[in-house]
């Protein structure tokens, strides 16, 4: 089979998060590929792809009080991808949460998009995002028409992926519903060797997450209360002042912290808290790579990941009560946990099986491709 060219599509180099590592991942994968972003920031760049060949699109040349305003441009986003010429490529994979699967490729190009999330604030947060942003009545009536404009415009987009590859069943569900496709499942990468395993700790829970609504952590906090027993919250957000103000004396706010810091904060913990519903999830596997159980939402990626009983526990919905009682049945059982099988059951989600699963699947549908 003769070599193929690959270009990555990524949505916003603007932080450095999930999808970024997995597009790093990509990037070492396919190191000759060029990688197209529609928006960026130079520090995110600067940490996992310094060595990459790097293409941004004209909205670089805004100011950069307006590139740090990302919804100013929502009107843009669809057609920015539609500006990038990938007409010599054999491949394109698109990273895509949102507008990076709007690429337009040439017949004879294969399209992969390995999809995160079907558009979270089109489909499953639109009440949520009429609610919030909504406002007066002019104002609310300007976004219901640019919302449901971005869905017709998202769905056309998604036709024209060849392939849809989903980080999760959570995920290729969604794809399925609101796109009306079909989706291979290939996990994404978690840097399990960073962490090890072990079963001393300091006592304390832990959250590991963005402070936004959505992510339920204000359910922690009450139950914590509830508990009486200490809560250590890593992350930063616009919820964090809110959040802060209801959590009790045991509870403390880390804010940001490192990625050499965050293993030892794993490392010291009795359990991780997942109290929100996550498309994949990565701090449950963080979480287990360094042998401790996860207690979790009964929703989406975790139960792909953690084995209840095994390497954590569930708690059926998110009220401060029902996870109260799940932690108090943790406790009872606590000592069974074995630091060692949980840690395994994280071995597979490694970046070496994601690279080896990715390339298999490209090199797989490209060889069909041909024929075709």
């Amino acid at each position: 089979m003769k070599p193929i060219k690959v270009a990555l599509v990524h949505e916003s180099l603007t932080r450095l998060g999930g999808a970024e590592r997995v597009l790093g991942q990509m990037h070492i994968l396919y190191p000759d590929a060029p990688i197209y972003a529609l928006l960026h920031e130079g520090s995110v760049t600067g940490t996992i792809l310094h060595d990459a060949d790097l293409h941004f699109s004209f909205l670089r040349r805004f100011p950069e009080f307006l590139r740090k305003r990302e919804r100013l441009f929502l009107p843009l986003l669809p057609i920015v991808p539609e500006t990038f010429d990938l007409s010599r490529f054999d491949v394109v994979i698109s990273s895509a949460s949102a507008f990076a699967k709007g690429v337009v490729t040439r017949p004879g190009t294969m399209h992969v998009c390995y999809c995160h999330s079907p558009t979270r604030y089109l489909w499953d947060w639109y009440p949520y995002i009429l609610e919030e942003f909504g406002g007066r009545k002019i104002k609310h009536a300007f976004l219901l028409i640019l919302l449901h404009y971005l869905r017709l415009w998202d769905q056309a987009a998604a036709r024209r992926v060849d392939y849809f590859v989903a980080n999760s069943k959570a995920t290729a569900g969604r794809i399925k519903k609101y796109y009306g496709r079909d989706s291979d499942v290939i996990y994404p990468p978690i840097d399990i060797n960073k962490y090890k395993p072990t079963k001393e700790n300091k006592g304390y829970f832990l959250i590991v997450s963005r402070l936004a609504p959505y992510k339920k952590i204000e359910t922690a906090i009450h139950a914590f209360n509830k508990l009486e027993l200490p809560l250590v919250i890593v992350g930063e957000g616009r919820d964090r002042a809110r959040l802060e103000s209801i959590a009790g004396p045991k509870i403390s706010f880390k804010g940001f912290v490192t990625d050499e810091m965050l293993p030892d904060l794993y490392a010291g913990a009795r359990a991780v808290i997942f109290p929100g519903e996550d498309d994949f999830g990565i701090v449950p596997v963080e979480a287990m790579a360094s042998g401790k159980p996860v207690i979790a939402l009964r929703r989406g990626g975790a139960l792909e990941t953690i084995i209840e009983g095994v390497t954590g526990e569930f708690f059926d919905e998110s009220h401060e009560a029902i996870l109260a009682e799940s932690i108090r049945q943790f406790l009872e059982k606590e000592n069974s946990y074995d630091c060692n099988v949980i840690r395994k059951q994280a071995e597979k989600f490694s970046e070496e099986m994601f690279k080896n699963k990715l390339d298999e699947f490209v090199q797989k549908k490209w060889g069909e491709w041909e024929k075709g």
